[in-house]
């Protein structure tokens, strides 16, 4: 017979090993004929393609031929009027995303239908695949950059800059 304290720490260890297993439970499966495809689109709009293409891919039924799709950015930090920090995303590639796709004629063609999107990039009619290593190196760029913000500055060596904040304000360096 157990008593409660025994019950309750026989409770905790199946729940620990549950969590483990979902935990080390392995990733969707990806489909095997996936690759990565850089699409051009109009600059400024790669969200509404983004949007207009996930839109289109529920309308004609194709999720299981179309992964992720990709806008690579990062976090910058700017000053703004007043000495004002403010965060702000800037594009990796303005004017360009990133679609995990399975490319036949016919997600080509949805692809190259939609709206703000001029095309693929490479080959019109058969582009290459970016390489999945690439695309890793991308999306661990983004996760950083996603974690910390990145200043923007636009100094040189050498140039005079006045401080605006912190024990040194109204100093110049």
């Amino acid at each position: 017979m157990m008593t409660g304290q025994e019950e309750d720490i026989q409770t905790d260890e199946v729940e620990a090993i549950e969590t483990l297993e979902e935990e080390t439970s392995p990733e969707p499966e990806v489909n095997p004929n996936f690759n990565w495809y850089v699409v051009h689109t109009y600059s400024g709009y790669e969200n509404r393609a983004k949007a207009s293409l996930e839109e289109r891919i529920k309308q004609q039924a194709l999720e299981e031929a179309f992964g992720e799709v990709l806008i690579p950015t990062e976090n910058v930090v700017e000053l703004a009027k007043g000495g004002q920090k403010r965060t702000t995303k800037r594009k990796f590639f303005p004017g360009y995303m990133l679609v995990q796709m399975e490319l036949n004629d016919h997600t080509w063609h949805l692809v190259k239908g939609t709206p703000k999107i001029t095309g693929f990039v490479g080959s019109a009619t058969n582009p290459p695949p970016v390489p999945d290593h690439e695309v890793r190196r991308l999306t661990k760029q983004i996760d950083e950059g996603t974690l910390k913000a990145k200043p923007r500055v636009k100094f040189t060596d050498g140039e005079n800059v006045r401080v605006v904040d912190g024990p040194f304000a109204n100093f110049n360096g």
